[in-house]
């Protein structure tokens, strides 16, 4: 399997992977890396840089939106390999060093198997090392600033908690863009719903707060989004968030 990779923006590309998004910030030959997908998308990881011309050495930083098994995938390989420092929201650093695990548990997810879409979604999980723990031992927090981070793509953290407490978002002011991770995403393979949505009930750690975080994802000046599950959504992300919410309540 290849890497599927599309280029939304100047040095701006999304990459789907085996079900989970990441992104990659470019600028000249320096690079960020938003999440890193499933554990079993390493090589997919390795061979979206190789098709936007970096490296895993040219990888200023990793930023993980929330350290879900899908999104943290990679990160400790990478800053265990080649020294990436590995980046989140100071909530969320002790659940990537998995001091406290937010995620949905094997008994929720039996107890509503009976949805569509959702033992595909277990099996397919199960092969990419879904419930494989890679605790990234030397995570980090942000820089404390609210301004951009001092990386390509000078993305600005937001914090949206509820699918996880330390979840945040990356907005990109300059390029018109929000990587949202999972507090807002355009599809899943559990959700019959198409365009921006929550992802259903059971992903979340609070679903109230994932809710009012589609406040803060309002708020944002951004044309383009680019979630950590399903395609790139074009359009006013103050909109993509309000149609979340309508089928949110």
């Amino acid at each position: 399997m290849r890497a599927e990779v599309r280029q939304v923006a100047d040095g701006t590309y999304l990459v789907h992977g085996s079900s989970t998004n990441w992104v990659i910030l470019t600028d000249g030959d320096a690079a960020t890396l938003v999440d890193t997908g499933y554990p079993g998308d390493r090589q997919l990881v390795l061979d979206s840089l190789a098709q936007v011309g970096s490296s895993p050495e040219a990888v200023r930083a990793v930023l993980i939106t929330h350290a879900h098994n899908d999104h943290l995938g990679s990160a400790a390989y990478l800053r265990d390999t080649h020294g990436t420092p590995v980046l989140l929201h100071e909530a969320e650093v002790p659940h990537a060093r998995r001091e406290f695990l937010q995620q949905v548990s094997v008994g929720t997810v039996l107890k509503n198997a009976w949805r569509p879409g959702v033992l595909p979604w277990v099996v397919h999980a199960m092969r990419v090392g879904g419930t494989e723990q890679h605790p990234v031992a030397a995570a980090e927090a942000f820089p404390d600033s609210d301004g951009p981070l001092d990386l390509p793509g000078r993305p600005v953290p937001v914090h949206t908690p509820g699918h996880t407490s330390g979840h945040c978002v990356f907005h990109l002011p300059e390029r018109g863009i929000v990587i949202s991770g999972d507090a807002l995403v355009s599809g899943h393979p559990t959700s019959r719903i198409k365009g921006p949505q929550l992802l259903p009930d059971m992903f979340h750690h609070e679903r109230d707060r994932a809710v009012a975080s589609l406040d803060v994802i309002e708020g944002l000046d951004a044309e383009t989004l680019l979630p950590g599950h399903g395609p790139v959504h074009t359009g006013p992300v103050r909109e993509a968030a309000g149609r979340a919410r309508e089928h949110a309540i």
